[in-house]
This record gives C-alpha cells, structure tokens and sequence, in this order.
C-alpha cells in the first residue's frame, strides 16, 4: 500500500513538473513569438486580389481581366442556409469558441501520436483565417503555434461576422474562383442567394479539399460530401426532415460557367486594358478596379453585327475560297469528328463543321455543339469558285463540285434558322460610332473577330479615305467665301512635276467631264475634278490649317493637291472625330471612352472630363484642356502641393462635367471650341443630306429620316471603301478593306461595301430616336438660282432651285432670260476655272 502512495505521489510531482516545465515552455514560446507576429488590425484594410472589370454605360460586363476570380460579399450578403451548412462541415461551434477548439487540438495530436503522422490540424475558421491571410500551408509545430496564437487575438480584435466574412471570401474553391460568390457563379452561373440548399451545401463542401470534391471534375465524391454535409446538417437540427430529404435527393446540376460575358466589344476592352496598364502595371488585375466605359450596349451589339454582316456579304460576292482544310478527318465517326471540332474555334456565328457526305445538290454536316444536319441547296449556291477580286468559277451543279467528305469548312445560321456554308473573310473592316456632343464612343469594332486577329483597325490601321475627306475641303471653301450655288470648271487638268515619271492627269472615276458645276452638286455626285479645283484655289496650307482643326494629324496630310482626293494616312477612329465637328455644327470634341472607374468598394477613383459642346455658351476659361484621344488626364482630385519627386505617377482624377448655365456662359467646364462658323457648318451638313438624297449615299434612304448627312469614299483601285455619316446625336464611320492594301474589286465602293454596314448600324443606333434636321442658323437666307449659272433666278424661270447663303453672300445678278433679247447684268458673278 505505501508503495502504491509513493507511486502515486511521484506521479504527481513528475506531472505538476511537467505542467510547469510545459507551462514555461508555453510562456517562453509566447514571448518569443508573440511580438514577430503582425499586426491583426491590418485584415480590417486588406485587399483582397479582385479582377478588373469593364462594363458599358448600362452596367453590362465587357471583360474581366486577373487570374483570380473573386466577387467579394459582405457577411449580410450571405444565406443563412450557407452559413449553417459551411458550419457543419467545417466548425460549429465558430460562433461560441474563443478561436480555438481545444477539443479539435487534442484529436489532432492523438492521431499524430498514434500514427505518427499529422491527419488533421484541428483547426478552427479563425484559425483558416489566420493562416490564409498570414502565414504559409507549411505544416510545421512552429507554423500551428503561430496559427493558435494569431487566432486568439483575431478574436479579441474582430467580430466572429468579420472573421467569417473574411473567410468565405478568401478561400479557393476550385476552377480559379476565390470565394463563395465567384463559385456560385463558376459552377452555377449565379450568385451564392440564388442557390438551392443542395447547390449550396456543395460549395460547402469545397474548402476540405477543391480538386477532391469538384462537382465538374468528380462529381461522385462531391456528391458524398454533400450528402455527408446535409445529414450533418440535419442532425445538429439546422434543417428539417422535408428540406433534408428533397436536398439529399437533388441531382448534381453544377457545370462549368466561365465569366457571364454580357457585352462583346473586346476590341474597346483590350484599349482600357492597355491604357490602365501604363499607370498601374500589374496591380490592375488585382485590385479590383471596375471601368465603366462610354459604350451602349444596343449600339455595340450592333456594330458588331452589322460589321459581322457586311463581310460576309462582301466575302459571298466574291466566291468560295474552298475548304478551310482539305480532307481533315479521314475516319467520319462521331467520336473522331466531335473530338477534332472540339480543337477548332468558333469566330463569330461562324462554327467549324465537318462534310460527312454529299448527295446531288445537298450535303450532309456534322457541326460542333450541334451535331448531324444537312446543308441545303440554296444555302451553297453563292459558293462558285473565288478566282479573284473581279472573278467567278461557274456556277454550281451540284454539292460535290465545292464540297468533299471529310473537309472542315464554317456554316452559320440565318434569320430562318437555317444553315448556311459560310467562309471566314479575308477582307476586314471597322466601325466607329461616336457622340458628336462630347466625343463619347458609343460602338467600336476592330475587325471581323478579336479571337481570330486582335488587330484594332479602328485605331492603328492608317489608309487613305479618299473622297471620305473631300466634306472638309469644301467645308473650308465655303469657310472663305464659296456658296453651295459658286461654280467650278469639271474639266481636264494636268499637273507637270519633275519629282514624277509622268504628268498627273487626275480623272473623275466615269473618266467624264461635266463643265461648269455648282460646288453642291460636285460634292454630292463626287467629282475629283471640282475637288482639285477647289484646293488649288483656297491653298494647301489653308486647307490643311482647317483640317487640323478637326483634329486630324498634319503629319499625315500630304502636301500637295492630292489631298482633295483623300490621299491622306488616317484611321477610322480619326476621320469619326473629325466628322463629329460636322455634326454638332461646328466643335472640336476628342474621342473618350472611359467614363469613370470605381475602386473595389466602389468610392469614384476617376470621372471622364471631355470636351463638350455648348452653342449657347461663351468661353470663360482655357485651362482645362480635353482628354487626348487614349489617355486619362493627370490631374490630382483635391488641391494638393506637387512633390519634386517626378519619379512618382500623378493620381488621375478625371472631374465630372455637370453644364451649370450662368446667363449664356457655363463655368468650370472645358467648352469644345469652333472649327468653323455655324453658316458654314449648316452649309456643308445640308450640301452632305444630297449624298443621300440624290448622291453616292441613296441606300442610305432605306432609313427613312430627314435629318441624316454622310459621304462615300472610296480610293484608287477600290483598296478602301469608307462611309462615314451622322445626325446630330451619332455619327459613325463604315470601313473595309484588306489589310495589305488589295482590290476589293471593280464593283466594289463605299457605297456598295461600308454604307449597308452603316445602315445596319444606324437602324438600330437611331430607333425611336425623334428625326430633327439641324435648325437654320441666323444670317442665312435662302433664294431661287439658276441651276447652270448659280445666280438668281430670273422671274418665272422654270427649273429654278432654292439655294441657302450667308446673307452677305447672296448673288446680286440675275440670270440671262433667254426669251428676252437686250437683258443686262446676265454675264456670271462666279469665275469659272
């Protein structure tokens, strides 16, 4: 018995020993530790890495750029039913512990006691939080001690809704998605509210382990955590035996949702994404930037559409190139045809199929995501063989003649729901639509498609826009005192140059001359003759001087009389901004397409601050100066003393223009100023409404308004072919061509290839929108000439026109009356030369 007592004692003093030797041990560990761990508070200010995001001017997304996706929720954001399936499967007790759960703690060391090898941490959520937010996955005693340590004070300085909020928003969850929100919409195309309780019970099940208990990639496993998370829940009375038995028994919905892309103009995305990069670097795709640009998302879709559209009815014109690859599957089984589609992209409406057999005058197709259908006759017969620009092959008999078992080729569906052999265009084109009152683009599109080449026409390509630029070298003739009615010599000229092999005879394209032409009517009927004329007379430096004006680059304006006829570099995106100066009667605007950023919590970083037009407004300050064309304006948001550090990038701050009318004066506001004078801006929109009316532009009529204006371009050799027109609240500009400078062919021009796009555009962009033509400005006055001559009408004259003029530049002599024999005054006020 007394060796029982002195065992018993020495048991105890060995175990108090041991409880003061850990106890120090602990203390010791403590103190050490304890002051290398950071500081709590800072997950209060943490930033999370969020992608960027752009979006339209009506809130649709365009692109999210960053490797992670993560929709950071706040804690009242979260389902109860989340909350209480996340705490079943991973911590119950979270809202009633300290931190830690010394339970958990003391399974974890038996098992590593007892086998030797670490099978679970024990760990709480405060303590995922921890190490997630502050330490490494290393598994380490020293790693968990840090872990339990920096627990207890998370505790002590935040709420548990703070500690949970910050963990279901940190986590990985599988397929890049950061969070709980990014992987509803991941696996369930949605956000976390809209889940049922078996969806969210498998997001539940997720943090354990991602790729274990995927529901895409294993949904056999996820689907007995699942199950395993709602008898939990179950029986820790969280759900009732009804909600329990239709949970358990829910199939598994879960499948792969990329980003909800709901706008596509990838084109302006790349732009914003190049633009933000140059002040922010790589930070961009992390801090949770959300760009809100100037696009409509009616007009954007479409521009892409019509772009789309006008290709390939351009490509249909010009025959069938053949198949995109000969013979390319040569076994035609189902499994062999769908495994090689799934390699092959989709560009636009055009989806790769595979011939698997044709009979007479119709094939049979296998296409990808829709599987076996047949192509019908009238669906093939546009394909006679492209033997170029200006050639066809004959014309079809039967399938066989373009088609061959195992070729991959494109089809499309048409408005009929019908397929359709289609072909990816070899000519590209751009459109560019824009606010003319501030400069705000509305619709850009680049190309045919950004996936099959990222080159931005709109922006980068340079070509010469031929009689595109003519409306401003008029423009600037009337600037100086020519009228609609002046008249000009349409006649042979030719120009002598040492600088070149032979002279220079420039012709009108029907190789005719029509004589004495009132300016309107050259304009309108696009007689280069007239042009020349016109530019000769007022002087290239004057021109040019006026064409700068508008914004165009003088670098890239030729130097010679060749720049009536439109041989200049420009791209769309500049001939569009010069032509919103004829649109808004007369301003200098510069194209934006950014119209504010938010930060990940949604305060303002940046607000546009264009330039914009105000006719009834007076200049009362020049200092601030517009946005250029790509880049958002350095300028600090509150009076701030500039460091001499130039090293460091200024904060951008673009302020919102809010028009403040004082009297007839606005203040704080950079005022677009004046190209030219309202008469001569009235003159040249009403002399471009001919275009239309009774010019290259007719087609343009099928839109059946009043108050549009436009012109056709088309340069030498049909290379490129433009169409650029406006009302006074959109103006866009229509270009196709190749991209190393081609024939489009011999029946192609602007008004066959680019004006059918702008009228697709402009249908949509004009709907329900109030036809108003531009209101007559003050000091002009309209008189009845004399069509041949341009000067008054004599009484009773038949075949008279009303003409407008400047009231200071009214012709003052009448035409000869040929009926009357001894008549004065008949010989021409205007020179003709």
């Amino acid at each position: 018995m007394k060796i029982l007592t002195s065992l018993l004692k020495l048991c105890l003093k060995l175990t108090i020993l041991g409880c003061f030797i850990g106890g120090v041990a602990l203390a010791s560990a403590y103190f050490y530790y304890a002051p290398k761990l950071p500081d709590v508070e800072t997950l209060r200010e943490v930033q999370l890495q969020t992608p960027l995001r752009v979006y339209s001017e009506d809130d649709k997304l365009i692109s999210e750029f960053g490797e992670k996706r993560r929709t950071p929720i706040n804690f009242e954001e979260i389902p109860q039913t989340y909350i209480n399936a996340l705490l079943a499967a991973e911590d119950r007790n979270f809202f009633e512990h300290i931190g830690i759960d010394i339970k958990g703690l003391f399974r974890a060391a038996f098992q590593l006691v007892s086998t030797g090898k670490i099978q679970s941490g024990g760990s709480t959520i405060t303590m995922q939080v921890a190490k997630n937010y502050f330490l490494t996955r290393e598994r380490s005693f020293v790693r968990k001690f840090n872990e339990i340590l920096l627990s207890l004070r998370i505790e002590q300085e935040l709420s548990k809704e703070e500690i949970f909020e910050l963990y279901i928003n940190k986590i990985y969850l599988g397929h890049r998605s950061y969070g709980i929100q990014a992987a509803a919409n991941i696996y369930y195309g949605t956000n976390i509210d809209q889940l049922s309780l078996a969806q969210q019970a498998m997001i539940a099940g997720l943090p354990k382990a991602p790729s274990a208990y995927n529901p895409i990639t294993n949904p056999s496993r996820a689907l007995e955590r699942r199950n395993w998370i709602l008898k939990r829940m179950h029986s820790l009375s969280l759900i009732n035996d009804e909600d329990y038995s239709a949970a358990k028994n829910e199939p598994v919905t879960a499948e792969y949702h990329g980003t909800q892309i709901e706008l596509y103009a990838p084109y302006v995305a790349e732009m914003i994404r190049n633009e933000l990069y140059q002040h922010f670097g790589e930070t961009l795709y992390s801090d949770g930037f959300r760009v809100y640009t100037t696009l409509n998302s009616e007009m954007q879709t479409a521009a892409n559409k019509a772009v789309e559209d006008g290709l390939l009815a351009y490509t249909e014109r010009h025959g069938y190139y053949g198949p995109e690859t000969p013979l390319a599957v040569s076994e035609l089984s189902e499994e062999s045809i769908s495994t090689f589609l799934k390699k092959q992209r989709t560009y636009g409406s055009l989806i790769p199929a595979i011939v698997t057999a044709t009979e007479k005058q119709q094939a049979s197709l296998f296409i990808k995501g829709h599987g076996a259908t047949t192509l019908t006759w009238e669906n093939m017969t546009w394909a006679r063989e492209h033997k170029g620009p200006n050639r066809l092959g004959k014309k079809l008999k039967q399938a066989s003649d373009i088609l061959t078992q195992g070729d991959l080729i494109r089809v499309r569906l048409t408005a009929e729901n019908d397929w359709r052999l289609s072909q990816i265009p070899r000519a590209q084109g751009a459109l560019t639509a824009l606010s003319p009152k501030d400069g705000a683009i509305k619709a850009l599109v680049g190309g045919f498609n950004f996936t099959h080449n990222k080159f931005n026409r709109a922006t980068q390509a340079r070509r010469q826009p031929g009689s595109n630029l003519k409306p401003f070298i008029y423009a600037s003739a009337l600037e100086q005192g020519y009228t609609p009615a002046t008249i000009i010599n349409d006649a042979p000229v030719v120009f002598h140059d040492n600088n070149l092999e032979s002279n220079w005879r420039p012709e009108n394209y029907s190789k005719k001359f029509y004589g004495p032409t009132r300016l309107r009517e050259a304009l309108y009927k696009s007689r280069n003759l007239v042009s020349i004329r016109i530019l000769r007379s007022i002087g290239i430096d004057s021109a040019t001087e006026f064409l700068t004006r508008f914004g165009f680059d003088k670098s890239h304006l030729p130097n010679n009389l060749s720049l009536s006829l439109g041989a200049a570099d420009i791209t769309p995106l500049e001939l569009v901004t010069g032509y919103a100066g004829l649109a808004n009667q007369g301003f200098k605007v510069s194209p934006y397409f950014i119209s504010h950023i938010e930060d990940s919590d949604g305060n303002t970083l940046y607000q546009a601050k264009p330039t914009t037009v105000c006719p009834e407004c007076t200049f009362i300050s020049d200092e601030s100066a517009p946005a250029s064309e790509f880049n958002l304006i350095p300028v600090s948001s509150t009076p701030t003393t500039v460091a001499s550090d130039t090293s460091t990038k200024p904060e951008l701050s673009l302020k919102p223009i809010t028009p403040q009318l004082e009297g007839q004066q606005i203040t704080n506001l950079p005022v677009a100023k004046r190209t030219m004078t309202p008469q001569t801006a009235y003159m040249i929109y009403n002399i471009m409404q001919d275009v239309i009316t009774r010019g290259t532009g007719r087609r343009a009529l099928a839109l059946q308004r009043t108050d549009i204006a436009g012109k056709t371009g088309t340069t030498n050799d049909q290379k490129d072919a433009w169409f650029s027109g406006f009302n006074s609240n959109v103006v866009a500009t229509a270009w196709v061509g190749f991209d190393q400078p081609s024939t489009l062919g011999r029946s192609e021009f602007g008004g066959t290839a680019a004006l059918p796009i702008w009228i697709d555009f402009m249908k949509v962009a004009l709907a329900n929108k109030a036809d108003l033509p531009a209101s007559q400005p003050d000091g002009m006055t309209s008189v009845r000439i004399d069509p041949k001559t341009g000067l008054l009408a004599y009484p009773g004259q038949e075949g008279a026109l009303f003409e407008i003029f400047p009231e200071d530049n009214v012709p003052t002599e009448i035409a000869h009356n040929p009926s009357q024999k001894n008549t004065t005054g008949s010989a021409q006020a205007e020179e003709i030369f």
